[in-house]
């Protein structure tokens, strides 16, 4: 979990960018953010810096004052739900508070873009057009966050409109369940977009059409 800000971390945190998440501050107080695992610095010129999940969380909250936790700071954003703070939505959950609203659209773009910058770093080749090996070893959160990104809406309790992403027997492989046909092509689509392999299949018992992707290696 994320240390607390500051009182004057606190203000550069509610001065970034409500879009974007970017962030104006001195280099000591960057570095005090990123220390914190309330922001991150982009690896590449000209190396701005922006607010991570757990950012974006501290500056939609009340401006008082938190308490500091023993467990250190958190993973960088470029890891999502690493540390079990943010979690992109898998469909068929119970309604929580703040799963809809800009903030929530905030912080899964914030995410996602933490997680082009974990394929960016990870790669030899530095590119972002294919998933990385976080996403290999989480492969329902990584597709659902790739759908939650896009804007694609997930399933209610009942499961019976929106996407639903689940684990297969398959190794390196998870399934797609839209009611819609129309939007569940569009999942395919977004997640070839995404550098996933799909194919679309019919469960021979049942009838119902869903998605299997994978991972793309190259």
């Amino acid at each position: 979990m994320a240390l607390s800000p500051t009182a004057a971390q606190r203000r550069v945190i509610d001065a970034a960018d409500p879009a974007t998440g970017r962030l104006r501050g001195t280099e000591a107080q960057l570095a005090a953010l990123v220390k914190r695992g309330l922001a991150f610095r982009h690896p590449r010129p000209p190396h701005d810096h922006f607010l991570t999940p757990a950012g974006h969380r501290i500056r939609e909250s009340p401006a008082e004052p938190r308490t500091p936790t023993a467990s250190g700071p958190a993973a960088p954003s470029a890891a999502p739900a690493a540390d079990g703070v943010f979690a992109a939505r898998v469909g068929g959950e119970e309604a929580v508070p703040g799963a809809t609203g800009p903030a929530r659209l905030r912080e899964v773009r914030g995410a996602w873009q933490g997680l082009l910058e974990l394929r960016r770093m990870t790669h030899s080749d530095g590119s972002t057009d294919r998933p990385c090996g976080w996403e290999r070893t989480h492969l329902v959160r990584a597709a659902a966050l790739a759908l939650e990104a896009a804007g694609h809406r997930p399933a209610g309790p009942d499961g019976a409109d929106g996407y639903r992403v689940r684990a297969t027997p398959q190794p390196e492989a998870v399934a797609v369940y839209e009611p819609d046909g129309t939007a569940l092509r569009d999942c395919g689509a977004t997640l070839e977009g995404a550098g996933w392999q799909v194919g679309e299949y019919t469960e021979p018992r049942t009838r119902v059409r869903y998605l299997l992707a994978s991972p793309r290696k190259v």
